[in-house]
């Protein structure tokens, strides 16, 4: 696993802008790959499309996802990385403004790790894409390969 990747599964260019300049304001050292939809997201986990010839055996050390994504939503990618054994242990983050008790179900059932309502005031936002990198980056410990 690559211990530095950061997947960001992320279709609204305001909220890509709003985590990237909240991760490079916190000082996070971490690459983010962003994808925005669905299926680019699933392109670059496995290494197909326009990611084609990418090692897929060195998934990002953690996968931020919104649930509504165009041409696959974000619950079907859930789905599709739990099923791969390449990617079935990647740490997986909601990250939606749903507070939908069925999307957070769904999520959690689906094989969420976290479940993490966008706040809408930016200094809230920026505090919790820092304590999200913080536990998911430093202090989680992954599993071994």
């Amino acid at each position: 696993m690559d211990q530095t990747t950061i997947l960001l599964i992320e279709d609204n260019p305001d909220d890509v802008e709003l985590t990237l300049h909240a991760f490079q304001k916190n000082n996070m050292a971490n690459e983010i790959v962003v994808a925005g939809d669905g299926a680019e997201g699933l392109d670059y986990l496995f290494g197909t499309g326009k990611y084609a010839g990418r090692d897929a055996d060195e998934p990002p050390a953690l996968i931020l996802l919104d649930l509504q994504l165009p041409k696959v939503g974000g619950l079907e990618v859930l789905r599709k990385v739990r099923e791969d054994e390449r990617t079935k242990r990647i740490p997986v983050v909601i990250m939606t403004t749903s507070d939908e008790e069925e999307d957070i179900v769904n999520g959690y059932n689906g094989g969420a790790n976290s479940y993490l309502r966008k706040p809408v005031d930016f200094t809230e936002f920026m505090n919790s894409v820092k304590q999200l990198e913080m536990y998911w980056m430093v202090l989680n410990t992954p599993p071994p390969k």
